[in-house]
Parts: C-alpha cells; sequence; structure tokens
C-alpha cells in the first residue's frame, strides 16, 4: 500500500488502514527511524477511560445516575 506525504510534511495513512485498526483524528503514534528509508510507526494506547465522561454526559436519559451518600470506613 502507497501513501504520501502531505504539502504540510504530514504522512497520510490510507482510509482502508485506519477503518481496519479503528485509527481515529487526534491519536497519537511515535516514530523510530531504524535505519535509512525504513521507519517504525507505533499508535500510543490511550487512557482505559477515555472519553468516558463525553459518553456518560451523552446518555439519553437525563438523571439516570443518583450519586448515593457513602458511609466513612474509619470505624472497620
Amino acid at each position: 500500500m502507497k501513501t504520501c506525504i502531505s504539502s504540510k510534511g504530514q504522512i497520510v495513512l490510507p482510509a482502508e488502514i485506519r477503518r481496519q485498526d479503528g485509527i481515529e483524528a487526534g491519536q497519537e503514534f511515535t516514530i523510530e527511524r531504524l535505519e535509512r528509508g525504513e521507519y517504525r510507526l507505533v499508535r500510543l494506547s490511550s487512557a482505559a477511560n477515555a472519553g468516558l465522561v463525553d459518553w456518560l454526559l451523552a446518555c439519553p436519559e437525563k438523571g439516570f445516575f443518583v450519586p448515593v451518600e457513602s458511609e466513612s470506613t474509619d470505624t472497620l
């Protein structure tokens, strides 16, 4: 599969690869120069809860979550 360098010096990942690996805009990668003409591109893993707050705020039923008062565990 071929790709090119954009006019801004960016590497373009083909849509097929992005689709197969679930790559989305804003994800970060590291690039390592192995030798002349050979490079290694590795996607950095995102935090386990990345996007959780957005997902919770998108809940269609507002007021579903009700905080529960907790008791102190100091006496245990």
